[in-house]
């Protein structure tokens, strides 16, 4: 399979090859990209919701009233669960989400995630990225010659380039990243994926690198 090469005005100035061994062209690999997301999203939680119990909340630990002889129900404390601004009973309590998964099943997602993207003919490489200027208009003009004018769009870079991530920052709908942190995630969570041929030959190299 060959991909076009764009430049800055949108015209076709290569192609770039990947063969469709590195791709899965059937089922395999959806079970392994639902459980990568799953992790994925697991590993985002902080953890830290908390509720005090009734040994944490503010208040005295002396009895209110007599145990008998006032008609009243028996209380002990005025931090218990069941009076106001009393403790939490099985509140919330800070935990780790966090959880690995076995590099094979990675790999296996992120293949999945990849091939599902050429599938869609929603990767597109680009070159010239170096020679862009810092200014968010040029860069929507750039955006518009390769006719990406909506959606939510990523952007993978081999190394970070100044000017590029000053054009995109005001751009809320454009993500920009290095190849080293692409993951199946980011695959998925964007309507299209813009590779430099840096990035891209590095994303292919990747591939077949993987079991």
């Amino acid at each position: 399979m060959k991909l076009s090469v764009l430049d800055l005005n949108g015209a076709p100035t290569g192609e770039v090859a990947l063969d469709d061994e590195h791709l899965i062209q059937d089922g395999r690999g959806t079970q392994a990209l639902q459980e990568y997301v799953v992790t994925f999203q697991r590993n985002q939680r902080q953890g830290t919701r908390s509720a005090k119990t009734r040994a944490e909340v503010a208040g005295s630990g002396k009895k209110p009233w007599r145990q008998k002889g006032t008609g009243r129900a028996r209380v002990g404390s005025v931090r218990s669960p069941i009076w106001r601004k009393g403790g939490v009973v099985f509140g919330p309590r800070p935990r780790d989400f966090s959880r690995r998964l076995p590099r094979q099943i990675s790999s296996l997602a992120f293949r999945k995630a990849f091939s599902e993207r050429i599938a869609d003919n929603n990767v597109v490489v680009v070159d010239g990225l170096e020679s862009l200027s810092h200014k968010t208009k040029d860069f929507l003009a750039v955006l518009g010659k390769w006719k990406i004018d909506g959606g939510r769009t990523l952007i993978v870079q081999d190394e970070v380039n100044r000017n590029l991530m000053l054009a995109s920052r005001n751009v809320p709908t454009v993500e920009v990243i290095t190849v080293d942190a692409l993951n199946a995630y980011e695959l998925l969570a964007f309507q299209r994926i813009v590779f430099t041929r840096k990035a891209f030959a590095a994303a292919v190299e990747r591939l077949r690198k993987q079991p």
